[in-house]
């Protein structure tokens, strides 16, 4: 490191490196001039520059050309492979082989995304990456931005606001909300009215671990919590013959319904503005085969996602201040 530090404190154009071996393969300032798109003088300039860094002469005239002189031709021998590799480290696309790739992505995942991608991605995975490894870390919203800032994530998906710079960003679906609840235990109309829906006793989902949810924070309105969980997960067992009513995105009542059959959904009484389920990444990761390859089936996969068609409730409500 310290020998790497000297060199650096040198202050050497490595550009003048470049111009002397164009210089010698082309035998002509013109030649040179031609392939490297620049004046003769600016080449004749940064001769003269390296010339003076190296304290000896690296070209003698010879008729009209030039020809290398001995230190010329030692300087040109070390700088030309060494040249040519870094060039061709810069150009050359990541190599990256699923295959054989031991590489580790970190995604963060609200609670509403894990059912429908986990498994499939996973399937992915272990069909064309058997040895890529995955971290799942949990974030939603109000946490993403500063999972980001930290540098703790790869790629996530949730719904988002702000974000840091250099985050890029893309709408895989939108999904509206829905009401579950389980009919063995509620009797409650596929169209219930503001004032039947605000009747009922609710589960709510909260990261705060308080008694708000989307609907308190968004329209101002007040029901009836009885419970509040922390994931969405946790809501079809919240549900399951208690006689309460949640407020969730379509996919999550879809998954619950996987699992508990008997559970129905009800269209909500009011406006609540869809908001795009979204594809995070660190646009610095953006070359990296891992990440890259995980992002294309992250995306292939949501676009399975299918909501169903949005159906205009009988009753709207604005959202209050």
């Amino acid at each position: 490191m310290k020998r790497m530090n000297q060199i650096y404190e040198r202050d050497f154009d490595l550009n003048l490196l470049r111009v002397f071996v164009v210089v010698a393969e082309a035998g002509s300032v013109t030649g040179a001039a031609e392939r490297l798109y620049l004046t003769q003088p600016a080449i004749s300039a940064a001769l003269r520059r390296l010339t003076g860094r190296v304290g000896e002469a690296l070209f003698a005239r010879e008729g009209r050309g030039l020809t290398l002189t001995t230190r010329g031709k030692r300087l040109l021998d070390t700088a030309q492979p060494h040249l040519a590799a870094l060039i061709g480290a810069a150009l050359a696309p990541a190599a990256f082989d699923p295959e054989t790739s031991e590489d580790t992505v970190r995604i963060g995942l609200s609670d509403a995304n894990e059912s429908w991608l986990l498994s499939p991605l996973l399937r992915v995975l272990r069909r064309e990456a058997p040895r890529l490894k995955l971290v799942i870390l949990p974030i939603q919203f109000r946490t993403v931005a500063d999972a980001f800032a930290e540098g703790r994530l790869d790629l996530a998906l949730t719904v988002a606001d702000d974000l840091p710079a250099g985050t890029g960003r893309k709408p895989l679906f939108f999904g509206g909300f829905v009401c579950l609840f389980d009919p063995r235990s509620l009797d409650f109309p596929k169209r219930p009215t503001i004032e039947r829906y605000l009747a009922e006793e609710h589960v709510i989902v909260s990261y705060n671990g308080d008694l708000r949810g989307v609907v308190e924070d968004l329209l101002g309105l007040r029901r009836k919590v009885r419970i509040s969980v922390p994931t969405f997960t946790q809501v079809g067992a919240a549900l399951d013959g208690t006689g309460l009513v949640a407020t969730v995105p379509d996919v999550v009542a879809r998954d619950s319904i996987k699992t508990r059959p008997h559970l129905r959904t009800a269209i909500k009484p009011f406006g609540l503005s869809s908001t795009p389920m979204e594809l995070l990444w660190r646009k610095a990761a953006e070359g990296e085969g891992a990440v890259s390859f995980v992002r294309k089936h992250i995306e292939h996969i949501a676009a399975q996602i299918s909501p169903p068609k949005k159906t205009t409730p009988r009753h709207q409500v604005s959202k209050k201040s």
